[in-house]
């Protein structure tokens, strides 16, 4: 890999067919551009737990867990898509927080956002989803959407 030159694409991935796409068009991206691509994945403790009635709950799942897991679909993620020849860094990152925080944090300073939509065909497939639809409008830098191809 060449040394870093500044620039910087932020990728989102969540381990879906939408999100390798986004991250195979960020990677063929970052050679035209000679930036790093940092790809990106937020993980969140549920609000869920087992406890009887009139009891707190306990979390079913630790967040030590949950961040394993997460680095784990990013560590496969990246394992796959990206080929040992790219010629500029490619960084993982794996933040606890909401999909649209985090991303929206990590595209601070960056030249472009890429993110997957899974889209459900027909009309409902001209929609994006929540994250993607916050993400485009909030974001500080250009974002493309990537739709995942309907097999």
């Amino acid at each position: 890999m060449s040394e870093d030159t500044g620039r910087r694409i932020v990728v989102g991935v969540d381990g879906s067919p939408a999100s390798k796409e986004a991250l195979a068009w960020a990677l063929e991206e970052a050679r035209l551009r000679q930036a790093t691509v940092e790809v990106v994945h937020a993980w969140s403790f549920p609000a869920v737990g087992v406890a009887a009635y009139g009891t707190t709950a306990l979390p079913v799942i630790a967040p030590e867990d949950l961040e394993k897991a997460a680095r784990a679909t990013v560590g496969a993620v990246v394992d796959e898509m990206v080929s040992h020849d790219h010629p500029y860094p490619v960084l993982a990152t794996v933040d606890q927080g909401h999909p649209v925080d985090v991303l929206l944090g990590k595209a601070h300073g960056a030249e472009l956002l890429v993110i997957g939509s899974r889209g459900h065909g027909g009309f409902a497939g001209m929609l994006l989803g929540s994250v993607s639809g916050h993400v485009v409008q909030h974001a500080p830098c250009p974002v493309v959407v990537i739709r995942a191809a309907l097999r």
